[in-house]
Order: C-alpha cells, then sequence, then structure tokens
C-alpha cells in the first residue's frame, strides 16, 4: 500500500514560507494568493460572521482536532442541535464532495454558505442577513485593507461572495502530509497494521487521504423513519438510506468521536461498527489503530501559520 501511495503524495509549500516571501519580490498572483489566504485565516476566527457573535468557524473546526471537533454534534449559535459529526478540514481542498450526504456540495466556495446562512440545522444563523457580514466587517479599516489587497480591482469592498472566497483560500491551504506513515518512519506494529488495512479497510479508504469520497452504508438498512436518512434526503432513493462519504483518515486519532453522528467514541468502536464488512480480532485492531496513529501530523496540528492571529495589518488584534 506504502508503494501504491507513493505516487499520489503532493509536495505542499510551507504555509509559512509563503507569508514570508516579500511582496516586492513575489508575482502579483502568488502576493494575492498569500493576502487571500491571511484574509481567510483571520475571518475563519471571527464570530462576527455568526448572528450573536458567539460562533467562528473555528468553534467547530479546532486545530489540534485536525480541525475536526471533540464533541459527537456541535450545537449551532442559537443553541439548536447539531446534526452530524464535524469533519475534519486537513486536505480539504483535495475532496471531490465536501459533506457527509449532499453531492452537489463541491466546491469550497459554496459550502461556506452551508454552516452561515443554512437551517437544517440552524448553526451561525445568518439567514437574511448577509449585508450584515459586510456592514460588521466593514467597521474595522484593516478588513478593508485585507480585502483590497485579497481582490485586487475591489476598492476594498466587503461582501459575502469575497467572504466565502478567502475562507475557502485558507482551507485549501490546510494541507496535512507530514506524519510518520508520509515519512516511511513506521513502527513493526504500524506496518503489521497497513498490511491488515489494505486487505480490509483500503476498499473504501483509499488514496492519499484514505477516503474513496463515495458514498457507502457500514450497518442494516435504517428503518423508513431513521433521525438521518444520508444520501437518500438529495436522491430521494430508498437504495441510499444511511449512506453517507467516506469519511478522510489523515489525523483520525485526534478527532473522535467518529462516524457521521459521532456515535463511536474510539478508533476501536468505529471498527467495530464495521463489523459486517470488515470483521477483525482484537490483536489485528490493535495494529491498525497502531498504523492510524502513523497517520497523525503534529506539525499540522500545532502550526502557528493555522491558528488564530495575533495581527493584522501590523498591529495586535
Amino acid at each position: 500500500m506504502r508503494h501504491a501511495l507513493t505516487g499520489l503524495l503532493l509536495v505542499a509549500t510551507a504555509f509559512s514560507g509563503v507569508m514570508a516571501v516579500s511582496r516586492a519580490a513575489t508575482p502579483l498572483s502568488e502576493r494575492m494568493k498569500a493576502a487571500r489566504i491571511e484574509l481567510g485565516r483571520r475571518l475563519f476566527y471571527d464570530a462576527d460572521l455568526s448572528i450573536n457573535g458567539t460562533m467562528s468557524c473555528a468553534t467547530c473546526h479546532e486545530q489540534h482536532h485536525g480541525f475536526a471537533d471533540g464533541n459527537r454534534t456541535h450545537p449551532g449559535a442559537l443553541d439548536d442541535p447539531g446534526r452530524r459529526n464535524v469533519p475534519t478540514l486537513a486536505n480539504v481542498g483535495d475532496f471531490p464532495r465536501l459533506t457527509w450526504a449532499d453531492p452537489r456540495l463541491t466546491s469550497l466556495e459554496a459550502q461556506v454558505a452551508v454552516p452561515v446562512f443554512g437551517d437544517h440545522p440552524v448553526e451561525m444563523a445568518m439567514t437574511g442577513h448577509e449585508a450584515e457580514i459586510a456592514r460588521r466587517l466593514s467597521r474595522d479599516p484593516c478588513y478593508r485593507i485585507q480585502f483590497a489587497d485579497a481582490f485586487p480591482g475591489s476598492d476594498g469592498a466587503i461582501d459575502y461572495p469575497r467572504v466565502a472566497g478567502a475562507l475557502a483560500a485558507f482551507e485549501r491551504a490546510l494541507v496535512s502530509r507530514g506524519s510518520d506513515w508520509d515519512k516511511s518512519a513506521l513502527d513493526e506494529q504500524a506496518r503489521e497494521g497497513a498490511r491488515i488495512f489494505q486487505r480490509s479497510c483500503a476498499g473504501c479508504h483509499s488514496g492519499v487521504n484514505f477516503t474513496d469520497s463515495r458514498y457507502h452504508r457500514i450497518g442494516g438498512v435504517p428503518p423508513p423513519d431513521a433521525a438521518d436518512p444520508g444520501l437518500a434526503e438529495i436522491t430521494g432513493r430508498a437504495r441510499d438510506r444511511g449512506r453517507f462519504r467516506t469519511p478522510s483518515l489523515r489525523n483520525v486519532t485526534v478527532s473522535a468521536p467518529y462516524l457521521h453522528d459521532g456515535s463511536a467514541p474510539t478508533l476501536h468502536a468505529a471498527m467495530a461498527a464495521h463489523t459486517r464488512i470488515v470483521p477483525l480480532p482484537d490483536r489485528e485492531r490493535g495494529a491498525v489503530v497502531a498504523f492510524l496513529a502513523s497517520l497523525t501530523d503534529h506539525e499540522f496540528l500545532t502550526n502557528p501559520a493555522f491558528q488564530l492571529p495575533q495581527t493584522a495589518c501590523g498591529k495586535a488584534l
């Protein structure tokens, strides 16, 4: 499996290196890209994108969890209950499908609207308040400068489409390729786990991000009145009930709980939920868990370039 995936690995440009390059020496497109990423980073941590200023993107997507969440689901800004487990954003720019069960969402710019304006469930609760986002951000002179740098020719205009574009740019910069797996630094148990994983799990958890980005059902067919019909909610097809997108396994050991509803508190529990497909004895499960631990990218989890910015426009925030 290691040999098969080597050709798929991407060499990620260090985010900190991009930001350190002098504007004077960088082509306009690169300057604009860096400015857009930095603007998106600030917006990612800004709770003004929620109706009552209590919730940012980072509220649910926490860096130390691989930009996932440590809860089964997360309530919205108005305390509406969450519906599905928060997915990781590591390498999200690679994903052809972006949510658990909506194949229509294939661009990060479009997906931003789900938490900001969505009502199933209500998350940031900004439906009908698109102009309020621009009004709030425009009060900050530094934001006006950042938007002008990120979107040349706009005269610093701030609107929701540019907000979504900047957030998407930052999310594409969340590249995780520094795990022990990437470095071919597996111990004996992890190597054994990799062999078992290839045999038993790689049919769905395939490719460089360990996901085929397709929709599968891991248990029995859910009853017609199941709380979450999965893909069938969009397609209307009975055969799609209970089907959800295969999640990436990058940094999986820090993103518990697992499954679309967060019902598996541990990796062992998550694997047990797959027993109809992958019946593994305890020793083999332990080896697979050791392999999955090798997918943790500790530099990604602590990279200051992805953290809450402390300064903007040369001033402390």
